[in-house]
């Protein structure tokens, strides 16, 4: 397997302005690797409870996603319950019921431990630790957080924060950590801490991209079929590990390219609730998007100006 995930398997039930989803299939596991498996099959390491069906097994095999990382325990899956209100960059939590997911420590079958591309999703920084502890020569890393693992589990995270080539954050997250308003300086913080690069997701604003020498700026798609932004940030995520996984190809220019596919594959996700685009995602669409984003960021130089006394 080349390309691994870990992360959070769950059953969402989401409200937004346009609806309600009960039980629907989720976590940052599910949306990375649906939008990683478009460019390059994927393997998912994660739990679930004996409530996950076989129909969730069979859609997720159906994508070319290996599944033989799951581990099915005893128990119900992880739960997430949460609300949007018009603004949609924002989810309000009604519950979460951890369920197997709080017992989970991270098992990676023996074909997973050489895989070349590894992301740890949005999960608990000791099991991504032990993920890590796990694989023998990874060719590229990067990784997810959250607000709750910042409060409650920091030394852990900044440990793996250290350990890879990428961090991805949103805006929030990376303002939180570091205690600072401007993005830059936050970006800055956390290379004199020892992160590589730094790639903070900011919703429907776009994407920023900040390495010690460099700096990119992703613009969002203007987007008029938004539903339901939950796994957005994991779909940005799986998008651009996966299209690196694909060209292998880790030059800067490439880089660039795949945060752009992130982005792309971010825009289709938030069209419906849960994973419901992606069933029905095409490869055309995909390409079609990314010339759309190509197109309405391309600009022409200017000559230079000449004042006049």
């Amino acid at each position: 397997m080349k390309a691994i995930i870990v992360g959070s398997i769950g059953l969402d039930t989401i409200e937004t302005p346009f609806g309600i989803q009960k039980d629907i299939l989720g976590g940052s596991a599910i949306h990375a690797a649906l939008a990683a498996s478009f460019f390059h099959r994927v393997g998912i390491i994660g739990v679930v409870g004996q409530d996950f069906t076989k129909e969730h097994f069979e859609f997720l095999e159906s994508r070319q996603i290996d599944v033989s990382g799951i581990h099915r325990a005893v128990g119900e899956t992880f739960k997430w319950s949460g609300f949007y209100e018009y603004d949609m960059n924002q989810a309000h939590t009604r519950e979460t019921h951890l369920n197997v997911l709080g017992s989970f420590e991270g098992q990676v079958p023996e074909s997973y431990r050489d895989a070349e591309f590894v992301f740890l999703a949005n999960v608990d920084p000791d099991v991504q630790l032990t993920v890590l502890s796990k694989m023998r020569r990874p060719k590229f890393i990067a990784s997810d957080t959250m607000n709750f693992w910042i409060g409650h589990k920091q030394e852990a995270l900044w440990k793996v924060l250290q350990k890879v080539d990428f961090v991805l954050m949103n805006d929030a997250e990376i303002r939180e950590l570091t205690k600072e308003a401007s993005l830059p300086l936050a970006a800055k913080k956390l290379f004199s801490r020892g992160v590589a690069n730094v790639i903070i997701k900011k919703g429907e604003h776009g994407a920023l991209y900040f390495s010690p020498n460099d700096h990119f700026s992703a613009p969002s798609f203007p987007q008029d079929g938004l539903k339901d932004p939950t796994g957005a940030g994991d779909s940005f995520a799986g998008g651009f590990m996966g299209y690196l996984a694909y060209t292998g190809d880790l030059t800067p220019g490439n880089i660039r390219r795949a945060i752009i596919i992130g982005s792309v594959m971010a825009s289709f996700n938030v069209e419906d609730f849960g994973c419901g685009r992606m069933r029905r995602l095409r490869e055309d669409e995909i390409y079609r998007r990314f010339e759309d984003f190509r197109r309405f960021s391309e600009f022409e130089q200017i000559e230079p100006l000449v004042t006049t006394s």
